[in-house]
């Protein structure tokens, strides 16, 4: 497999503050650990691009992108909520971090890679469509999904979300889509305390207790994730790849190991495989244990590769 590894400096510069759990120390992790490991150099590594304004505006009204711009502060951090702050380089972060999953896209439809992995920052799965909160300013993985359905006509976009907190800003972006069906498992109940029970056709929730362990994890994504994939028959898949559901994140109370991530990460793959020509692209969201997150991200671009797991 030719997997694709997309970043960019930039997502470094995107900082709200000494004590904040998603500190640019993530990226760090992620790359020292692939580095360390080997994984890193069998990777075809690029440079992402700032997501245009058509681009964005697909699933952000213009009105609420240009009032984030003008909440970006000269100096210093700002808040927007309790836990999203922004500092005079966040949104070119966020522009950046969505136009990776662009060009993950990109590359998959034109035969350039198989399947890409965008290490790339602030995440994007909680940005719903007027309203940015829970670290996130953009929707990555949504300005992806419909950048697939514009450009090269998808059909059927499939976005898997296996972070910890369930990804109600892609619920909001995509309920009752026609094209995009979105499965997410989640710690329930927990943050972000909205849009935690589906009432759509198209959206696919897995809830699961505090304490989950990584057996269980894989029978309810089994149970429920691939009836619904297999009915779907995906041009893409899309991935939001949250790796806070391991059990040393301080952030929640699942309890996956990285191997749970590279089982997944496979899953997807064989669904991308039998439907879309192999075209997947990830992308980052949560993790914030740092040796925890170098681990999970490791297994799951190892998978990508068609490597084993290796404990």
């Amino acid at each position: 497999m030719i997997t694709s590894y997309i970043t960019h400096p930039l997502c470094h510069d995107h900082f709200m503050g000494p004590d904040h759990p998603e500190s640019p120390l993530r990226l760090d992790a992620i790359r020292a650990r692939l580095a360390l490991s080997g994984v890193l150099q069998q990777t075809m590594q690029s440079e992402a691009k700032p997501a245009t304004a058509e681009q964005l505006a697909r699933v952000h009204p213009q009105r609420h992108l240009s009032s984030l711009d003008r909440c970006v502060p000269e100096e210093g951090i700002i808040l927007l909520d309790g836990d999203t702050l922004m500092n005079p380089a966040s949104m070119d972060a966020a522009r950046v971090a969505a136009g990776a999953v662009v060009r993950g896209v990109d590359q998959v439809y034109r035969g350039q890679a198989d399947n890409v992995f965008c290490a790339v920052r602030p995440p994007g799965h909680h940005a719903e469509a007027t309203d940015a909160m829970g670290f996130c300013f953009i929707n990555n993985i949504a300005v992806g999904a419909a950048h697939a359905i514009a450009r090269y006509g998808a059909e059927r976009v499939a976005i898997l979300d296996f972070d910890v907190h369930q990804c109600n800003g892609t619920v909001d972006i995509f309920k009752n889509h026609p094209n995009v069906l979105v499965c997410s498992s989640f710690q329930y109940p927990f943050y972000p305390w909205r849009y935690l029970r589906s009432q759509w056709h198209n959206i696919i929730d897995t809830p699961l207790p505090s304490g989950t362990d990584g057996p269980a994890f894989r029978r309810a994504v089994e149970d429920d994730w691939l009836p619904a994939l297999h009915a779907f028959k995906p041009d893409i898949v899309l991935v939001s790849a949250g790796f806070d559901a391991h059990r040393s994140d301080p952030m929640a109370d699942l309890c996956l190991e990285a191997a749970d991530y590279h089982w997944v990460t496979h899953l997807a793959m064989e669904i991308a495989a039998l439907y879309a020509d192999n075209r997947l692209v990830s992308v980052l969201e949560g993790g914030y244990d740092m040796e925890a997150l170098g681990l999970c991200a490791e297994a799951h671009v190892s998978a990508l590769l068609g490597l084993p797991f290796k404990q």
